[in-house]
C-alpha cells in the first residue's frame, strides 16, 4: 500500500487549507492509500540560519519538530502540500518548511516521490496558481514528480476560494480539485511502486 502524506502550511489549526488537504487525503484513501496528515501551525519549526551543518552531516543543526517532520516524510510515495495564499505565494510555515527541507535533498530522498499543491485564496483568482507553482519548483528542486488535479479540472492542483474561516465548505470547485489531486497522487504513486 502506498503513504501519502498530506502537510498542511496554515497558522489555523482547522481552518480551510486544513479542510482541502483532508479532502485530498480522504480520495487518496478511497484510492488505496495509507494517509498522514502534518499540521505546520500545530509544529515548532524555526527558520533556516544558513549554516550549512547540513552539507556536512545531512542533519539540521536546529533542533525542533522539522527532525520529526523528515522523518515521516522521508518514505512515502506521495505528498499533498497545502498553503493559503499569503501576498500571491505560500505562507511563512511552508517557507520555513522548504528551507529547512535541505536534509531530504541531500541524497534525494524525495526522488521520484509524487507530489502535488493545492492553495486556498481569498478570491477565486486570489493567488492560487502562483503559490501552487511555487510548491511545484520546490517539488522540483527534490526531484519529485509534479502532478496537477488531473482530468476532468486539470489544473495546478486544488485550489480553493474562501474569504473568511469555514467558506471553502462552499467552494464545490475547490473541494472537487483537492479530491482530483488527492486521486490522481495516489493512482501515479500506485504505479510507480508497482
Amino acid at each position: 500500500m502506498v503513504k501519502i502524506i498530506g502537510i498542511v502550511g496554515s497558522p489555523r489549526k482547522n481552518g480551510n487549507t486544513a479542510f482541502l488537504v483532508e479532502r485530498a487525503l480522504k480520495a487518496a484513501k478511497e484510492s488505496g492509500a495509507d494517509t498522514e496528515i502534518i499540521n505546520l501551525g500545530e509544529m515548532d519549526i524555526e527558520s533556516c540560519i544558513a549554516c550549512d551543518i547540513c552539507k556536512e552531516t545531512g542533519d539540521c543543526a536546529i533542533y525542533d519538530d522539522m527532525h520529526e517532520i523528515i522523518a515521516r516524510i522521508a518514505d512515502v510515495h506521495g505528498l499533498i502540500i497545502g498553503s493559503p495564499v499569503y501576498f500571491g505565494s505560500v505562507s511563512s510555515q511552508i517557507k520555513m518548511f522548504m528551507d529547512r527541507s535541505r536534509p531530504l535533498r541531500m541524497d534525494f530522498k524525495l526522488k521520484d516521490k509524487v507530489g502535488g499543491a493545492i492553495a486556498v485564496g481569498a478570491s477565486r483568482n486570489g493567488g492560487q496558481e502562483t503559490t501552487c507553482s511555487v510548491i511545484h519548483e520546490f517539488l522540483l528542486i527534490h526531484d519529485a514528480i509534479v502532478v496537477g488535479d488531473g482530468t476532468p479540472t486539470a489544473h495546478y492542483g486544488g485550489t480553493g476560494f474562501a474569504a473568511a474561516a469555514g467558506e471553502i465548505k462552499e467552494d464545490v470547485f475547490g473541494i472537487e480539485t483537492s479530491k482530483n489531486l488527492g486521486k490522481r497522487v495516489t493512482d501515479l504513486a500506485k504505479k510507480i511502486s508497482e
